[in-house]
Formats: C-alpha cells, sequence, structure tokens
C-alpha cells in the first residue's frame, strides 16, 4: 500500500514538473528562420546580403558566380578574386532620395578592407592607365549622406572604364536610372559586367579591364524594366541613350 503511495504522488510530481515546463518554455517567433537555416560554413556577410536579394539579383549574385560578397549596405557586390573587381552590383534607387542631399565634396577611393589583401584593387592600380575609375554603384545616386557617399568610394564598386564612355555615355543611363527611380517611386539595379577570357590588366595589381557592362533596371509591381550594353569602347556605342537599349528577355526574370 505505502509503495503504491509513493508512486502515485512520484507520478503527480513529474506531470506537475512537465506542465510547469510546458507553460513557460516558447519558442522564439521564427526560429527556425533564422536560427537554424543558417549555413555555418558560409560567410556571415554573404548570408546576410543575399538576403536582401530579390530573384533576379539572386540570379547574379550568389556563391556559385561571386568569390565574394560584399554587402556595402547600400549596395552588393559580387566581386572576383581572378579579375579583382566586381562581376556585378545591385542596389535600390529611392525616388525620394536620389535627388536629395546632393553633397559636392567628394570623397578619396579607398581598397576595400572586406576583402583579402591579396585580392584588393589600389588607387596608383590606375595611375597612367588610360581608364576612368568608373562607379558601378554610382556616387550621384547616393550623395544624399555622407555614409551612403563614402560607400560607393570603395574600390570594389569601381571597374576601369574608357573615359569617354564614363564620362558621356555610361553617364546617362546612369541619370536615367534616376529620372525612373523618381517617376516610379523606386526601381532595382543591376550592372553587369562583362569579361573577356583572357583579360587586359592594369597596374600592378593586375586588375582586369571588362569587354562591357550591362545596366538591367525594373520595378515588379509597376511591370517596368529596361536593359542597356555598353561596350568598354566609346566608338563602338551610340551616343544616344535609346541607341544603347536591349532586350531584358534573358536578364529578367519577371
Amino acid at each position: 500500500m505505502i509503495k503504491k503511495t509513493l508512486l502515485a504522488i512520484t507520478a503527480i510530481l513529474i506531470f506537475n514538473a512537465c506542465q510547469k515546463y510546458e507553460n513557460t518554455y516558447q519558442v522564439p517567433a521564427e526560429a527556425s528562420f533564422y536560427s537554424y537555416s543558417i549555413d555555418n560554413s558560409i560567410d556571415i556577410s554573404q548570408n546576410t546580403s543575399k538576403s536582401k536579394l530579390d530573384r533576379t539579383q539572386s540570379k547574379y549574385i550568389n556563391k556559385e558566380k561571386c568569390d565574394q560578397i560584399i554587402d556595402k549596405k547600400y549596395f552588393t557586390i559580387c566581386y572576383s578574386y581572378n579579375f579583382k573587381a566586381a562581376k556585378s552590383v545591385t542596389y535600390t534607387l529611392d525616388g525620394d532620395l536620389v535627388n536629395q542631399g546632393n553633397i559636392e565634396d567628394r570623397p578619396d577611393f579607398y581598397p576595400e578592407e572586406a576583402l583579402p589583401y591579396e585580392y584588393r584593387a589600389r588607387k596608383i592600380d590606375y595611375y597612367h592607365s588610360g581608364y576612368d575609375r568608373g562607379h558601378l554603384a554610382p556616387d550621384a545616386a547616393f550623395d544624399w549622406s555622407e555614409d551612403s557617399l563614402e560607400a560607393t568610394y570603395s574600390l570594389a564598386n569601381i571597374i576601369p572604364q574608357d573615359s569617354n564612355v564614363n564620362q558621356h555615355q555610361w553617364v546617362r543611363a546612369e541619370e536615367h536610372a534616376r529620372k525612373e527611380a523618381v517617376a516610379l517611386g523606386e526601381i532595382k539595379v543591376i550592372n553587369l559586367v562583362v569579361y573577356p577570357d583572357n583579360p587586359k590588366r592594369i597596374g600592378e595589381d593586375k586588375i582586369a579591364v571588362s569587354k562591357g557592362f550591362y545596366k538591367i533596371m525594373y520595378n515588379i509591381a509597376k511591370n517596368y524594366k529596361e536593359c542597356f550594353y555598353y561596350e568598354n569602347n566609346a566608338s563602338m556605342n551610340k551616343n544616344n541613350l535609346t541607341g544603347n537599349q536591349v532586350s531584358c528577355k534573358e536578364l529578367v526574370n519577371f
């Protein structure tokens, strides 16, 4: 009798303890998404960058295509260790911001500290190279704050560009993108760089010179998309914007 009574008391105590644990423990909201889906073999900066990208952006910026994904807070860079330059850069242009601020004083170019030292480009690589330091995420679109402007002067965001393309042709596509952002509220932009199999190299660090580059612009909600392609040689491009427009069919996933 005593043994049965002790067993019953023990069972009651165990049951009450389990109920207390169940009532006090709660699974954190969305724990499976934020905690358990992370692959610890992936650089956290890469995981963070990718979480901000839509389907079209992820087509160009992913672990298979990029040696390193650099999150510059305002834009994301797909970087090649071989080319020592970006393969693509993507960002969102906010129509309420692109024409704000317009800070006149420009910062200096700087090596990207997120990269291993041996894969960084330096400002000296462009000296007497015959090429401009061409922005992919343009400074004129991010000069609404000192922090966003300075981000664009990372040399990971810079490629060697023909001076006439940079200053007279590509700049028109950048201006057009800002106008569309204002008209539509915002647009996504992907600047996709095309390299030949054996590119020309400049500077002590052997920075690869691209063959050309696409500017892909879209707003899925407004069913808007426009794409442009420029050779990295001014004589091979049209001087008007529409002359460099190309089909978006193979470039945009909507």
